[in-house]
């Protein structure tokens, strides 16, 4: 959803924007040499922890849902092209809500049935839906095809996306079963304290860089940004299941 203000700058920023893409490209590909960077996954010792233990443990799987969202760059980056142009609270708290109540779903719903889907085809899907939101922000769509996407069901849908992402590390991770439900529960509710967390986050920066007369004139370069990054983890991915 970009403003009419963007309208003016289009033309005269793509050239510009073509060389910046370019650039973050090559930058975000020598951070993609590191495949801890660009691995949508739990980290190691959380997953030694949460193949050892046993039974009802709240705190840790709040805690570990919470840290898992906090260090998404791949939720955030999602989240963040979600709010960049939204500026009333209760828009914003409709879309939060549609990308937790799709991540939530299947979640909790792949694990209980043990629901398992290619970590690198879902991962790739994922760094698709950063792109495509990025594309949205800057109106692609209404420019290249002439129409809307309807911007809340593809939030919804992306979440599900999302929440299967996670559901399928956790399966690989061999949960025990004694304590499943309380402790993906507590783990979700983790999730969701971490989401906030970043999200009043990324509100506070985003606030202040409204409030400053370059924020339009660099939306344009801060969607390619974010497209640049879902481009490169889906290629990454792709990368990955192809050599797998």
């Amino acid at each position: 959803m970009l403003s009419t203000l963007l309208d003016g700058h289009w033309r005269a920023r793509t050239a510009a924007g073509g060389r910046r893409l370019i650039w973050v490209f090559l930058t975000l590909g020598l951070l993609g040499m590191s495949a801890e960077v660009l691995a949508h996954a739990i980290a190691q010792g959380d997953k030694g922890y949460i193949q050892e233990i046993s039974g009802v443990n709240l705190i840790a799987f709040i805690y570990l849902g919470a840290k898992h969202m906090v260090t998404g760059y791949d939720h955030l980056l999602f989240l963040l092209g979600v709010i960049f142009f939204l500026y009333r609270m209760q828009h914003i708290a409709i879309y939060v809500s549609l990308f937790a109540l799709g991540h939530s779903t299947t979640m909790l719903l792949g694990v209980y049935f043990n629901v398992g889907i290619n970590s690198y085809i879902i991962d790739a899907i994922i760094g698709l839906s950063v792109v495509y939101k990025a594309l949205d922000n800057v109106g692609a769509y209404q420019r290249w095809f002439g129409f809307q996407p309807n911007t809340r069901a593809a939030t919804l849908i992306f979440g599900f996306f999302h929440g299967f992402g996670l559901s399928t590390k956790i399966i690989e991770y061999d949960i025990s079963p004694d304590g499943l439900i309380p402790n993906l529960l507590a783990f979700n509710v983790g999730v969701e304290i971490g989401q906030l967390l970043a999200l009043a986050m990324i509100l506070i920066v985003m606030s202040y860089w409204r409030k400053t007369d370059g924020f339009f004139r660099h939306a344009y370069t801060a969607n390619v940004a974010m497209m640049s990054a879902g481009f490169l983890l889906f290629g990454y991915q792709l990368t990955g299941y192809f050599v797998a």
